[in-house]
């Protein structure tokens, strides 16, 4: 519970988002169509917001292309320069009194309302975004933008406010034993990645639930629908500064930003490498007495996941789910399988299976198929060289796909290379893809 001026609140009944399913002819399957196909022929111009104000830079504009056909452009978007970075930063602090002063409950109302919204109102225009832009399909789309964006927001509000409700059980004698939870004296920068729309809308907006004001800078590659959410962050009531909108160049902003005193958080999802690099920027500049406080360091970073198939497993259901684990949008996630051990006992009746179900995987340019393109020329190229380099190792055999194109867009068909030796690159390197 939370205390505000009138009264003593407890919040609304939190449950998951319900799923679609988007059956043919369905209206959800009807209103989806019809958002994609006004939405594929436009651009939309996406400003950098400081302040509630749009701002010119001196930034080339930037361009989100879509996966699906890189000739097409989702968006155009302005970028932060070191000035707008500067006047961001001192904007967030300024919005930090009031923001952080505002009763909780108020505060959950305006997150509860975005929520309302993006299931609701703004429904298909964040799944088309997310399919255009970032190259999901409409399940893909489904359970990201829509189903774990709201329930961050929601349970966010939920497990906050047990958070708040964590107090003292005991008092000396005349005295009230209580546990304030205060924002961090400065400004939170968010860092999110193009992979799930969610994880965007979670990193600014789970700090600035609990009364922290945020620079937020989006991935290049996700802009579009992360800007959407901005938006209906402000519908929502958000004033004006508490959340800064940054996209751009991001050595720039992050070397601007990690050289502020008043520098208080990272909330960061993306790759292993340049997350150990903002740690030891942070680090440095703690030697180097920079900060006012201590600042916390919260990451997510890639990995190598792996499934380890028993002699006593059910062969198929370790078959569809190592598929299913590898290959859904197109294996870009930090927990993808990446790699399977098969003993040798079950390896004749588990690679049937395997290549089996691999014919049937519906990999193509349609919304619909299981495997679509990958986000862009730099991944595609990387996810190339490997299997390149599987071709001409002579411990490495593709037993399945290893055709790529990019034509159109950039798609790489569904690879699985068999290795004997545990210590090869595509056993021990991440991939992402």
């Amino acid at each position: 519970m939370s205390v505000a001026t009138l009264g003593t609140f407890n919040l609304p009944a939190i449950d998951n988002e319900k799923l679609s399913t988007y059956a043919l002819g369905s209206p959800e399957r009807n209103a989806l169509e019809a958002t994609l196909a006004r939405l594929s022929n436009e651009t939309v111009t996406i400003p950098v917001v400081v302040n509630g104000e749009e701002v010119n830079t001196t930034h080339p504009t930037g361009r989100q292309h879509n996966p699906w056909d890189h000739q097409k452009v989702v968006a155009e978007y302005q970028q932060a320069d070191t000035a707008t970075i500067k006047k961001a930063i001192e904007g967030a602090l300024r919005a930090k009194l009031s923001w952080e002063a505002m009763p909780f409950n108020d505060r959950c109302a305006i997150f509860l309302k975005a929520a309302e919204l993006i299931s609701g109102k703004y429904k298909y225009e964040i799944l088309a975004g997310t399919m255009l832009g970032q190259g999901k399909n409409i399940w893909q789309a489904e359970i990201d933008a829509v189903a774990e964006l709201t329930d961050f927001l929601r349970f966010n509000a939920k497990y906050a406010q047990e958070i708040y409700a964590e107090q003292p059980p005991k008092h000396s004698p005349g005295v009230w034993n209580r546990v304030e939870y205060r924002p961090l004296e400065g400004f939170v920068y968010a860092v999110s990645p193009f992979n799930f729309t969610a994880i965007g809308g979670n990193l600014p907006c789970a700090p600035a639930l609990l009364g922290n004001v945020v620079l937020w800078k989006p991935s290049p590659y996700a802009v579009y629908s992360n800007y959407l959410i901005y938006q209906i962050l402000v519908e929502a009531g958000l004033p004006k500064g508490v959340i800064q909108f940054v996209p751009g160049p991001a050595e720039e902003i992050t070397k601007v930003v990690l050289a502020s005193p008043d520098f208080a958080a990272l909330h960061f999802t993306g790759s292993t490498a340049v997350f150990r690099k903002l740690w030891h920027t942070i680090g440095e500049n703690l030697n180097l007495d920079v900060y006012r406080s201590y600042p916390r360091i919260v990451g997510e970073t890639g990995g190598k996941n792996f499934h380890m198939i028993h002699e006593s497993a059910d062969l198929r259901n370790a078959v569809l789910q190592t598929l299913r684990a590898t290959f859904e949008y197109q294996g870009q996630k930090c927990s993808a399988c990446s790699r399977a051990y098969v003993p040798d006992s079950i390896w004749d009746s588990f690679k049937t299976l395997l290549l089996n179900e691999h014919k049937k995987i519906d990999f193509g340019v349609d919304f619909l198929s299981f495997v679509g393109p990958v986000i862009h020329k730099e991944s595609f190229a990387k996810i190339k060289s490997y299997i390149d380099w599987a071709n001409s190792d002579n411990e490495s055999e593709i037993i399945a796909g290893g055709q790529y194109d990019d034509s159109t867009g950039y798609f790489v068909q569904p690879t699985i290379i068999l290795t004997k030796n545990a210590r090869s690159r595509t056993m021990r390197e991440e991939i992402f893809g």
